[in-house]
């Protein structure tokens, strides 16, 4: 079984033959663990139910708490329900470390109600946050965190049965508590009433949520978790969460959560490290359990306790919440032991060392088979900038078994570009063998930038363009060349990367309008100022500034990808000159043109397509409605002709600084049933 495993992989990529043991190794370790944990369950979905278990939970006849505290000697149980009296309710020692406390009565405890657990280790009293807590607040004297009495497993209704995300994800990455434009955080509530309508207006499909499990910090991004289970109470309330994502279903849009698997918070008071007052709990103990660049705490995959809590934590996400699937954060973190700090990966044997951490990997292996068991039509994402081969092939091949790892290393290209060359030096080739350049048989999520290059310290694309032009060049009235360059090289750039990156797209909002500035959480550098931490949604709606040329562009790109369902059609390239800077290539009966010389324009330049016909522009960046200059003249059909060299191909005016697409006419994609 494991040999036709192996086997698969290595037919995909040959490079691989070297490699025959690791990836032997790597699916036996992965079977001996799926058997070791599964016991007497039939599957891991049956073996995933830590949170029906553990944490608080009404019964029939009152309330019932219980954790997991191997090293705790003693464990209490106090709160508002009993005047926080430390040391008034004890549990109850089981077998391996579990502790329960039954409390009679339905009122013993009730929705609102704040909550501590209290572990005694080694003579010390500890308090701690219950492991498997639901919602946990923030007190606004003291800044102290604790537990609230939430029962998020009551029923809701949800009216989502037969909803499927589509099978192109057309990602649009945001965060709840800056999507609003206020100078607070912005809600669960606002995120339905006022950005999803707009997320559903620009056609993208899928929504990945920051930020979503609780995390002390605001400033991490929510990369510093510290409840796994607690959907973050800045925010507002489960239900309301619910609402959200029922309401995106009803909307057609899939919803994944950007889960943070890979490391947790070091915070004691507030999360996982040291609640039974030891490091080994969740962690590994010593150097091994802190990341040096992240000041963060590791996981022990390989304690069966940890992989039973992370991945009851992704049946929650998905029973309780009906998240559709996983960005991963951090995947090549966990995939080393040294977590790929200052590695270049230019060989093979970097996957297969000594380095790797083949616990994670098995780790990763069964949270993919978990989640597809969960909903066939989930979606999992990988954050790996490494190139693990295999990271996007099944399992059953012996690969890792995520649908989509993201194209990492396109964002950089587009920063080292547009930081270190001029606009006529620009190299035609690499782009595109960069753009198109990746793993046989693996999908990727293309894109230009993410939340990654808005913050502080970095730029968008817009603003890398542009930059203190923003603040006087954006009215339609006015005329300024830097952004006129900055409105045509930011079109330009996000259609080459979506048509050519990746086989889903994503884009984190404002970036579709090119958002200026940068984002800047509250922190006590800037007097925990909001200003920077938010979306100004009024600079789009003003149809004076050219903000909404971009979103109406952006648009019509997302439509044009979606209706021909092109990113699952490979590209062929049919033209590349480095001097006239021109990229031509198709995708079955649609050529997508681009003309990057910063100056020059070509007239009745020869644009091979392959196909003999007919075509018609149906995208042109030079549009006057997305801030272009009307160069060219939409209505004119192209007749092709072959050049006595059999050359098939049209004659065409190419306006610099601009891109067409165009389709032949009479054909098109069945639609997929």
């Amino acid at each position: 079984m494991i040999k036709d495993r192996k086997t698969k992989i290595t037919e995909i990529d040959p490079y691989l033959k070297p490699f025959e043991n690791d990836i032997d190794l790597r699916m036996a370790l992965f079977s001996a663990k799926r058997k070791e944990l599964l016991c007497d369950a039939e599957s891991l979905v049956d073996f995933a139910n830590g949170y029906e278990y553990f944490g608080i939970h009404p019964t029939k006849d009152g309330w019932v708490y219980r954790e997991w505290a191997p090293a705790a000697e003693k464990m209490y149980l106090t709160g508002d329900f009993n005047n926080w009296d430390v040391y008034g309710l004890p549990m109850e020692k089981l077998e391996n470390g579990v502790f329960e406390v039954c409390l009679k009565g339905k009122d013993a405890l009730k929705n609102g109600q704040r909550v501590q657990a209290v572990v005694i280790h080694n003579g010390q009293t500890l308090r701690r946050i219950p492991l498997y807590a639901t919602r946990v607040v923030q007190d606004p004297v003291d800044n102290s965190w604790c537990a609230q009495i939430e029962d998020t497993l009551a029923p809701f209704n949800w009216t989502d049965k037969r909803f499927k995300p589509e099978k192109t994800p057309f990602i649009y990455e945001c965060h709840i508590g800056m999507a609003q434009e206020k100078g607070a955080v912005g809600t669960y509530k606002e995120f339905t009433q006022n950005i999803l309508p707009r997320i559903k207006d620009l056609g993208y499909n899928t929504i990945q949520i920051m930020a979503i499990m609780e995390h002390p910090y605001y400033g991490s991004f929510g990369y510093q978790v510290s409840n796994f289970f607690a959907a973050s109470s800045r925010y507002g309330t489960s239900f309301e969460l619910k609402e959200l994502i029922n309401t995106a279903h009803k909307m057609g849009i899939a919803v994944l959560l950007d889960v943070v698997h890979s490391h947790a918070v070091k915070n004691t008071n507030e999360g996982l490290n040291e609640f039974d007052g030891t490091v080994y709990q969740f962690f590994h103990e010593g150097e091994k359990g802190d990341h040096s660049a992240w000041g963060t705490k590791l996981f022990n995959y390989d304690k069966n306790e940890v992989l039973h809590f992370l991945l009851s934590n992704l049946k929650y996400w998905m029973e309780i919440f009906h998240f559709d699937g996983f960005r991963f954060d951090g995947v090549t973190s966990m995939l080393y032991l040294d977590h790929g700090l200052g590695s270049a990966f230019t060989d093979y044997s970097m996957y297969f060392s000594m380095n790797t951490d083949t616990s994670a990997v098995t780790y990763l292996q069964l949270a993919n088979e978990l989640i597809h068991q969960l909903n066939p039509n989930a979606i999992t994402v990988a954050e790996d900038m490494s190139g693990m081969p295999g990271m996007c092939i099944p399992i059953a091949d012996g690969g890792i078994g995520f649908d989509y790892r993201l194209s990492m290393g396109v964002p950089d290209l587009w920063i080292k570009l547009l930081k270190e060359y001029s606009d006529d030096n620009w190299d035609i080739i690499k782009l595109w063998y960069e753009l198109t350049g990746r793993r046989a048989n693996e999908k990727n999520i293309g894109y230009c930038e993410s939340h990654d290059q808005a913050l502080v310290g970095d730029k968008t694309i817009m603003f890398r363009l542009c930059d203190a032009a923003m603040y006087t060049g954006m009215s339609k009235s006015g005329v300024n060349i830097e952004i006129d360059r900055g409105v045509a090289l930011h079109k330009m750039i996000r259609l080459l990367t979506a048509s050519l990156a990746g086989e889903g797209y994503l884009n984190f909002m404002g970036n579709e309008f090119g958002h200026p500035e940068w984002i800047d959480f509250p922190r006590e550098g800037n007097n925990w100022s909001y200003h920077y931490c938010r979306r100004q949604w009024s600079l789009v709606d003003n149809k004076d500034l050219r903000y909404c040329q971009l979103n109406e562009f952006d648009k019509a790109m997302v439509e044009l990808l979606k209706k021909g369902q092109l990113l699952s059609v490979p590209a062929q390239n049919r033209w590349m000159h480095q001097d006239d800077k021109i990229i031509i290539y198709t995708k079955e009966d649609t050529v997508f043109i681009f003309n990057f010389h910063p100056s020059k324009s070509f007239d009745g330049y020869f644009v091979p397509v392959g196909k003999s016909g007919t075509y018609k522009v149906v995208l042109n960046s030079d549009d006057a409605v997305f801030g272009g200059f009307d160069r060219v003249d939409n209505r004119v059909e192209y007749k092709t002709v072959t050049t006595p060299d059999n050359w098939i191909g049209f004659k065409c005016y190419l306006p610099c600084r601009s891109a067409m697409v165009l389709k032949r006419k009479g054909r098109g994609r069945p639609k997929s049933k």
